[in-house]
Formats: structure tokens, sequence, C-alpha cells
């Protein structure tokens, strides 16, 4: 297939994944329309088997991570830990609605980075609306909470995002190394938001205050908590041995499922069900197109205007980018795309990309797969979201978010080194 009419489809094959993802007609799982779209690609040339071979495999170990991470998050949730997460944060806020946001955003950072940004969006956040309507606070801060720190939270530890796992491996850069570096932003990004949220939703945090909460606050489900810890000291642990953290994930997705099982809490089946065996063939399949779509052009023009060098002009240029092409193509694409030309300037640079690609979601719907998946969530609990809204929160909350996480990279780079 000769070049134009290879870019042509591979650019319309991507547009269609990402429209099958956002609407997902009759409510079919997403990799009904991505699955045969890098089918056509690799049929018609645009994209040549080995290529797509290659693609394949480079992202094997990444749906193999997120497998074994959904599983760990639902039977956490088995345990009753997000049970206990939302008692915590009721008798915190004594009825509070502001107190509730602090309580919100310290959860979901901590769940966002050490369970990954699923379980807050699928686990968190109907826990947050349950505890806000029980303590007749306006959920619309709480809830919004959720999917901003779904993304921006995720930064600070190489298994809190599917993009960091990707950055991850095209840094060069160990577990522990990675998370110092990310450790400023994350912390410099999370405030950000937090100051935003507490002017923008002045109005309904101070409305809805109701009597604090005095009920018998669940056990703490010590069993899950040592499980998680364990599984974060094995993430350490073979990144100095050299080791895939998927397997790490797995081991402690396999104890807290066999505990289950033992229990009969769970069947084979919940199991399988918990790891998403429907959207795994999706990530597989769109990194395809996406590859397909690099191959036949984009690669060379985002290349002509990527900025090199890692200099604080050089990284806000970089993650300004990387944050544009997030809403314009999801960020999963986005990180596919742009990573092999970030790499040639060093960690510095792959992490700006990430900086842009977590924060520059949260402006748009179709910004990342967890935006999306939280809207679906939210309206299955009947409560409205306000386009018009979401955005002008975003217009607020992405830049001042993502110019001070970049200054705190710059820093941490300076002060930490590559």
């Amino acid at each position: 297939m000769n070049t134009p009419l290879a870019e042509a489809l591979s650019i319309v094959l991507l547009v269609a994944v990402l429209a099958g993802a956002v609407v997902r007609p009759f409510g079919l799982p997403e990799a009904v329309v991505a699955v045969p779209a890098a089918g056509i690609a690799i049929a018609t040339g645009a994209i040549s088997p080995a290529h797509a071979g290659a693609e394949a495999e480079r992202l094997g170990p990444v749906v193999g991570f997120l497998a074994a991470v959904l599983v760990l998050a639902h039977f956490c949730d088995v345990e009753g830990l997000f049970r206990a997460c939302g008692a915590w944060m009721a008798r915190w806020a004594a009825g509070r609605p502001g107190r509730l946001l602090t309580a919100v955003f310290t959860l979901a950072s901590v769940i966002t980075a050490v369970l990954s940004l699923d379980a807050t969006v699928v686990l968190l956040t109907p826990v947050v609306f349950a505890t806000a309507a029980h303590m007749g606070a306006r959920p619309k801060p709480h809830l919004y909470a959720c999917t901003h720190l779904s993304n921006t939270a995720s930064l600070l530890l190489p298994v809190s995002n599917l993009t960091n796992l990707l950055a991850f491996g095209a840094s060069g850069l160990s577990f522990t190394r990675f998370a110092a570096l990310m450790a400023l932003p994350w912390l410099v990004a999370v405030t950000a938001e937090y100051v935003v949220f507490r002017r923008f939703f002045r109005r309904d945090l101070g409305a809805g205050a109701g009597a604090p909460v005095r009920e018998e606050p669940p056990p703490l489900p010590l069993f899950a908590l040592l499980t998680v810890a364990c599984t974060l000291a094995g993430f350490v642990v073979a990144s100095v041995f050299g080791i895939d953290p998927a397997w790490s994930a797995l081991a402690g997705a396999l104890v807290l499922a066999v505990r289950a099982l033992v229990r009969r809490q769970a069947t084979p089946l919940t199991v399988v069900r918990a790891a998403a065996p429907s959207f795994l063939p999706f990530v597989l399949a769109l990194g395809v197109v996406v590859r397909a779509v690099v191959d036949n052009g984009l690669a060379g023009a985002l290349g002509r205007v990527l900025p090199d060098g890692t200099g604080l002009p050089a990284l806000l240029g970089i993650a300004a980018l990387a944050a544009v092409l997030a809403n314009l193509i999801n960020n999963l694409p986005a990180v596919l795309v742009l990573l092999p030309l970030a790499v040639p300037s060093g960690p510095g640079a792959v992490l700006a990309v990430l900086l842009g690609v977590n924060i520059g979601p949260n402006l748009t719907y179709a910004g990342s797969l967890a935006t999306l998946l939280w809207r679906r969530i939210v309206h299955q609990h009947e409560h409205a979201v306000d386009l018009r809204e979401f955005t002008r929160l975003g217009a607020i909350a992405v830049p001042t978010a993502l110019v001070g996480a970049v200054a705190a990279l710059w820093v941490s780079l300076h002060v930490l080194g590559a």
C-alpha cells in the first residue's frame, strides 16, 4: 500500500477504534471494534505483520500487569478495603463537605498510586457517592475529584497507570528512581488540583452539611493491606533484579484470589471476570493501530515539533504537546506515539511526556479511558455530568497542575539527577 493511502487508512481506523471505545454501541466491549480494525491494518499492509507482532510483544507484559492489578483491586474490595475507606471518610469529615473533599483527595491519591487508577474509578467512586449522600453533602465536587485524581495522582509509581508502565520501560530508570523523580511532581500536581477544587466548588462545599456519622466502623482488612504492602515491596525487589513488575502483581492477585476461593467468596469465573478479559484485547489492538499510524507518517510530523533537551522550556513544550495529543487521540495512543520520539532526549523528556498524558486528559471526556469509565459509573448512579462545567474545571486545573508539575520535575532532575 502506498504511503498516503496507508496513512489515511490508519488514521480512519484509529478514529473508529476510539469512537467505539467512547460510544460502545449496544454496550459491546471496546475490543469489538478494535480487534477487527487491527486485523484490517495488517491485512491491507498499513502495518507489516512483523511490526504488529513486535508491538503486541511489547505490550504483552503491560496487559498482563493490568489484568493482575485489576484482580488485586477487586479482591481488596471483597476483603472490605473500600467499605473501610468510606467509613473513615465519613467519620473524618464529621458532617462537613470541605473535610470530605480533603478525605477524598487523600484516599483517591493513595489508592490511585498504589492500586492503579482503575481502582479509584471503579471501586472508590461508588463509595464516595454513597458517603456524600449519607452525610447530606452535594456529591459533585467529590465525584469530580475521583476522575481528576485517577489521572493526575497516577504519576507517582510505575505501576499506577498503563501509561506509566510504558514510560517506565522506555526511561531505563529503576522502580525507586522513577518514584523519587516523580514524587515532587505528583505532590505539586495533586496540591494544585486541590486548590482549584476548593475554589471552583466553594458553593457546593459550603452547602449541604449534615450531622457527623456515628456508626460503628467496619473492621480494617489487615490481610488485604498486608498483601498490598508486600506487593509494593515486590515491585521494588523485582526492579532491582530486572524482573517484570507483572510477576509481583500476579503474586499479590493470586494470594487474595485464592483466599477468596477458599472462603467461598468467589468462583473461578469471578476471578476471570475481575481481570477484564474483554478489555485486554482492546489494549493490544489499539497498540497495533497506533503503530500503523506512527509507521505511516505521524512520527515524522510530531518529531519536527517535539522540543529537544530537558531544559525547563523544552520540558514544558513536551508536556504541553503530550497533553494536547492525549485529548485528541486519547492518552494511551498518545504515549505510544510520543515515547519513541522522547527517548533520545533522556529520562527527563520521557517523564515530561508522562506528565502531559496523565494530567492533560482531565480537560475532556475522551482524554483517557478512565474518564470514560468514570462517566458511565456516575450515570449508573443517576448523577448528571455537565460537559461545559467539566470542561471549565479542566481548563483551570490542567494548566495549573501541568505547569507546576513540569517545574517540579525540572527541580527533581537537577537535585536527584536523571
